[in-house]
């Protein structure tokens, strides 16, 4: 078990030192405006002949269709892949119901996320509640209800993801919790609850400090932004602890990219994964990816300074919040700019390592035959005993048949064609 223990006294900073430079992508990383005009306000329509008032949140589902919090008009905002905004819920009186009869001003949103069946998921705080935070859901057709309010350890800034299963893991009173949507159950999955750093196994043997945004790999794997000691961890499902990034110092660590624990982070909104393990960070003024080797560049934007400026990841401005993976680009929701953002990079393919790979051989026959006959293919070891082994219709001819299960002893293959 690596453990460190972590103290923080008040009116005691640790000056981390001058950060260090930005490491840019080289994939031709660029940044342009998706939709909104920049003038805070509410209208729907088509592309740059939209606005937006503080969007925060951003999330798309399998069809590459977009919702967006639009915090201040309190409504969730729809983008079609030919760029049409559209008001998809909010703006209604009911606190329960279908798209814009549904209210969604009566709370602050904090959290917004897509489950695998395209279901948003928002955490809203009511305030005339006693500041209970509730999960919200609006289905694809747009209906909105009350799933579970009074979660412990719930809030706005609660970080959530889903895994594979569906499973809902939320970050809250310095634990990460899982919640079964099935059952109403939310249990601690790692943490203590008491603020800290250590790493290890459980709940007992594990300490975090203010862990907000949450991101989840295919492997199911929880990565946690543990804001309060400024590092990424990673939780597996047998609930083991380990730092892979970060330098720590916490709110003093400098922004810096690099290998795991050598690169910085001072702040991170939102985080998510694509198929090929990186896992991207929307850290406000800039967009940053971690890959599989944990190496941390920066694709856009600035440690520095916060804007407005399109063009070449190096050049471009932002003053963002939420992102998301949308099949080719990552989507922006660019807060401080009233705007949706698109960062387009050409991917670069990953090769599998020499020692991942294994070269095998497969017998197999080419049939020239009927099309829509179907054929039993036969196997012997001497020419005198046959076995079928496969029946095909063909589809084509002539017809490519492997046999990707050879049984030993198995030297010759014939084709009958059947009546």
């Amino acid at each position: 078990m690596n453990t460190r223990i972590s103290f923080i006294i008040p009116g005691l900073f640790l000056l981390a030192g001058p950060a260090r430079a930005q490491i840019y992508d080289t994939n031709n990383d660029a940044v342009a405006t998706y939709a909104g005009y920049g003038i805070p306000a509410y209208v729907d329509g088509q592309g740059l002949l939209t606005a937006f008032n503080n969007p925060t949140q951003i999330v798309s589902d399998t069809a590459s269709n977009l919702y967006v919090w639009d915090s201040n008009n309190q409504r969730i905002r729809k983008i079609t892949p030919d760029r049409t905004v559209s008001t998809f819920a909010g703006g209604g009186t009911s606190l329960e119901g279908y798209g814009t009869n549904v209210s969604l001003s009566w709370g602050s949103v904090g959290t917004m996320v897509m489950d695998n069946s395209n279901r948003i998921w928002l955490a809203m705080a009511a305030g005339y509640w006693g500041g209970v935070t509730y999960l919200l859901t609006v289905e694809t057709n747009g209906n909105a209800s009350i799933v579970n309010g009074g979660l412990p350890d719930l809030n706005t800034g609660s970080g959530i993801c889903f895994d594979s299963a569906n499973n809902l893991y939320y970050s809250g009173g310095n634990r990460i919790y899982r919640y079964n949507p099935g059952s109403g159950v939310a249990q601690p999955f790692a943490g203590s609850g008491i603020a800290g750093y250590f790493d290890g196994q459980g709940t007992q043997l594990t300490a975090f400090s203010s862990p907000a945004a949450l991101a989840c790999d295919q492997a199911d794997n929880i990565y946690v932004w543990d804001s309060g000691n400024g590092l990424i961890r990673r939780v597996d499902q047998n609930q083991n602890v380990t730092t892979i990034a970060g330098g720590g110092g916490g709110y003093w660590s400098p922004a810096a990219d690099g290998n795991g624990t050598s690169a910085g982070f001072s702040g991170i909104n939102t985080m998510f994964f694509d198929h090929y393990g990186n896992l991207y960070l929307m850290c406000g003024s800039c967009v940053r990816k971690m890959d599989a080797q944990l190496n941390v560049i920066t694709l856009a934007g600035s440690f520095y300074q916060v804007g407005y400026a399109n063009g070449p990841g190096n050049t471009a401005l932002m003053n963002s919040q939420g992102g998301c993976l949308s099949p080719d680009m990552i989507l922006i929701a660019d807060s401080g700019n009233n705007r949706i953002r698109n960062l387009t990079f050409n991917a670069p393919a990953q090769p599998v390592a020499p020692a991942n790979l294994q070269l095998k051989t497969y017998p197999g026959l080419q049939i020239t035959g009927s099309v829509g006959r179907t054929y039993q293919i036969q196997s012997s070891p001497d020419m005198n005993n046959w076995n079928p082994v496969a029946t095909v219709l063909l589809n084509s001819s002539p017809y490519l048949w492997i046999d990707q299960n050879p049984a030993a002893g198995n030297k010759f293959y014939r084709a009958v064609l059947l009546p």
